[in-house]
């Protein structure tokens, strides 16, 4: 079965290039993702495969019925872009000024066409059924958790759910897992800091935010290097500081924003409380207040060790021992098919991009991303015969 289903995705190579160059040069944003939508809905029309639900406008599920019923599986791929200025200078170049494909969303959607164009071929081969999970917005709203709460996960009823994505860090046809822990979760936290308008020439009739900001700053730098164990992890970041009105006016308000990011759910309960309570504490010892919110993220990325070992074996039988990699430690990024992977035991995994010979060694997020497209080929074939072996 390997050698056929290798066969299909060499033929349908060129028409994977393809989609891929012309989804990266119509990037959309979440929730704003219609002519991507529309394209996938186009192939899967095209190919006889019904689309048995539509979610918010532009995420879309898929069906694939094998030949006698059996268990049913799901494959996810998110399809929104993000808001960077692309400076590559390919053919296929975003044609949207400020959005972007930095993250390799366009090669997931592909992937999973690709992948539902040959299940589609070899349905008689199934025992079972595949649900083809088309998600928006995974850098913004959150579609995952949307899907799931309109049921995507119900009839037929999903036992497991597979997902991949990109990796800049491993080489074309290397293939990256994690057990357990693989990503954070994520809450945005926002401190406003009040204190006293006066002359700047006078400031001893003011209280200054902007300094008890600066106190606070720096105090909760310490939070992670002093109230955490060496062997716990998690990150507290500020990317935002907005106050002041003139540079001579003691200012009365500032507004810091950052992003806490823990793989624990009791240290993500510990270090929320510790930022209030340290923000409070130090603005009022300074004459000031704070007011603390938490917005929270996505929830942290557990992989079911089980069916890592499955998928593994899938690569290893693929690629060859050599090309598997086990990453020892999470990655405190966030991903929300953590939604998927706490709703059903799930294996999220990475697949290799670089080809440093080629020129793609761009990071994600980067406004250079690339990759090389042979790990088109890899994804397809890992996707599909893990769902051949899940399912005959």
């Amino acid at each position: 079965m390997l050698e056929r289903v290798k066969q299909l995705v060499e033929e349908i190579y060129p028409q994977l290039v393809h989609i891929r160059r012309d989804l990266h040069q119509y990037p959309e944003l979440g929730l704003e993702e219609f002519r991507t939508s529309q394209q996938i809905s186009n192939y899967l029309r095209k190919w006889n495969i019904p689309i048995v639900q539509r979610i918010r406008e532009t995420s879309l599920v898929g069906l694939i019925q094998g030949r006698v019923p059996g268990m049913t599986i799901g494959l996810r791929a998110d399809i929104d872009a993000l808001p960077i200025h692309e400076k590559n200078r390919t053919d296929y170049v975003s044609r949207h000024p400020g959005i972007m494909h930095a993250c390799g969303h366009d090669a997931h959607t592909t992937i999973l066409l690709g992948t539902a164009f040959i299940l589609n071929e070899l349905r008689h081969e199934l025992k079972g059924n595949v649900k083809l999970f088309f998600q928006q917005a995974e850098e913004s709203a959150g579609g995952a958790e949307a899907m799931i709460e309109a049921g995507c996960l119900k009839n037929p009823d999903v036992s497991h759910v597979l997902g991949l994505h990109v990796c800049p860090n491993l080489l074309v046809g290397d293939i990256g897992f994690n057990y357990g822990q693989s990503y954070a979760s994520s809450d945005t936290v926002t401190i406003d800091v009040y204190g006293k308008q006066a002359h700047g020439a006078y400031p001893q009739g003011g209280i200054d935010s902007i300094l008890i900001a600066g106190h606070i700053i720096t105090a909760l730098q310490s939070l992670v290097s002093r109230n955490l164990s060496p062997f716990e992890s998690a990150v507290l970041s500020f990317g935002e500081i907005n106050g002041g009105t003139a540079a001579n006016i003691v200012s009365h308000h500032v507004r810091l924003v950052g992003t806490l990011r823990t793989l624990d759910k009791k240290t993500r309960v510990f270090l929320k409380r510790r930022i209030e309570e340290v923000s409070k504490n130090m603005s009022k010892a300074m004459g000031g207040e704070a007011v603390v919110t938490f917005e929270p993220g996505y929830l942290a990325l557990v992989n079911n060790d089980q069916m890592v070992d499955y998928v593994r074996q899938i690569a290893t039988d693929i690629l060859g021992p050599e090309r598997v990699v086990i990453n020892k430690y999470p990655s405190l990024g966030v991903e929300d098919f953590a939604y998927f992977a706490a709703a059903v035991p799930s294996c999220f995994y990475r697949i290799g991009i670089a080809n440093p010979g080629k020129g793609f060694t761009s990071t994600l997020h980067e406004n250079t991303f690339d990759l090389d497209e042979e790990a088109l080929k890899v994804g397809v074939t890992m996707q599909v015969m893990s769902a051949l072996s899940l399912l005959t």
